[in-house]
């Protein structure tokens, strides 16, 4: 029995970076001889075992055969006769084939190390073609490592073209996809990850509503940057670069939806995108099963965004509808989210990135001033029931006047 440490691991050593993870491949031995040893066995699909001591995952060298469509369509074979190369072969990327025994030695029979000085991100066998997830992973991977330069290699981009035409990444399952695209969405730079789908034709498989954005112009005076898909990409560097939450990368990718369904004799003027937007928005937050406060906040944001940008100019009625709609009485942290999305939407503009948005503390001074009202004294008034509920809408307008006037000249 000989154990290595493999894959991300090895990866994250050479490059010098934090390893959070460390996976172990077993080479030479039987699911028995780990159950003697006190290894206790997790899933069904292969042998893969956790450590009795620290919990990390040991998995026997296996080889692995396509049987189906999609990422689980693979039939897996361990046994003590896996070597060490034949395990690694099956892997997504030359970086990811890299092994190491517990002298620290260097196993890397399909150039990993090359490629890693080399900054590029090359599959390890034609076999990678078989299994859609890569696309996404290799996406992912892309958008993780784009700081320090690396590219995916063309020969590799052709095959993720090859499996975006066939037809096999309608098979990957919304859960697989989603946890692809959340992790995508968290990595240092969000929008290579948008960018190397649609090099391969996979955005507009998996996200044809943002992919329709790419060509269609916005007004310059508001966009210098002009192409819409160019913005949406623009606002998630921001939403990265200013360390936003998943939530807010989500609706940020989805805000400007609308525009993609704006008819080309209306350009580059989109009226009502903010409505005609929401069904795209629904559908692709049902797609994906993505989790309930990324759906709620990307519908909020995608039918009020506009509203953020002209909170300065918003009636105090307007305000007070707005406040409503988020819930900020219960929920005040959505609140904020929204208004860091309309700040990253904001700041994602072709020269812009630098520019003050006033609109933030705006917004969050009225949520304050509502907030502020108290029910106690209208309870002693005798207030209840729905007569109640409007005589707090009355008291909450009034401080919503009181605010605007205050703080506007």
């Amino acid at each position: 029995m000989q154990i290595y440490k493999v894959g991300g691991a090895v990866r994250d050593r050479l490059l010098g970076k934090p390893i959070t993870d460390i996976d172990w491949v077993v080479v030479g031995a039987t699911a028995e001889e780990m159950l003697a040893k006190g290894f206790r066995p997790v899933g069904s699909d292969f042998p893969v075992f956790l450590h009795p001591k620290s919990g990390e995952e040991y998995a026997l060298a296996r080889t692995e055969r396509k049987s189906g469509r999609g990422y689980g369509g693979f039939t897996f074979h361990a046994s003590p006769e896996v070597t060490l190369e034949e395990d690694l072969i099956r892997r997504d990327l030359t970086i990811n084939a890299m092994a190491e025994d517990d002298h620290g030695a260097l196993t890397d029979p399909y150039h990993g190390q090359q490629d890693l000085e080399n900054r590029l991100l090359r599959h390890v066998s034609p076999a990678f073609a078989e299994d859609p997830l890569r696309v996404l992973r290799v996406a992912r991977f892309a958008a993780r490592y784009a700081g320090l330069g690396f590219q995916v290699a063309p020969d590799t981009l052709e095959l993720m073209r090859q499996l975006s035409e066939s037809g096999e990444l309608e098979a990957l399952t919304p859960e697989r996809s989603w946890k692809e695209i959340s992790r995508a969405l968290m990595e240092d730079h969000p929008q290579v990850f948008i960018q190397v789908l649609r090099d391969c034709g996979a955005l507009k498989v998996l996200l044809p509503e943002v992919e329709a954005l790419f060509g269609v112009p916005q007004p310059a005076a508001h966009h210098p940057e002009i192409d819409s898909g160019v913005h949406t990409l623009s606002v998630l560097e921001q939403a990265a670069l200013h360390k936003q939450p998943l939530s807010v990368r989500w609706a940020c990718l989805l805000h400007d939806l609308g525009k993609g369904l704006t008819p080309q004799s209306e350009w580059p003027q989109h009226i009502a995108h903010e409505h005609k937007g929401l069904k795209l928005i629904k559908q692709v937050n049902e797609r994906f099963k993505a989790p309930r406060d990324c759906q709620e906040l990307a519908l909020l944001v995608g039918q009020y965004h506009t509203h953020g940008h002209r909170a300065l100019e918003l009636k105090p009625s307007t305000l007070a509808e707005l406040l409503q709609s988020f819930d900020v009485y219960r929920r005040p942290q959505r609140f904020e989210e929204f208004i860091a999305a309309c700040e990253m939407d904001a700041r994602g503009r072709l020269g812009l990135e630098e520019r003050a948005y006033p609109q933030a503390d705006y917004l969050r001074g009225a949520a304050t001033a509502a907030r502020t009202v108290a029910v106690q004294p209208l309870l002693e008034q005798g207030f209840k029931g729905p007569e109640l509920g409007e005589a707090l809408k009355r008291e909450r307008l009034k401080a919503l006047k009181a605010y605007k006037e205050q703080r506007l000249p």
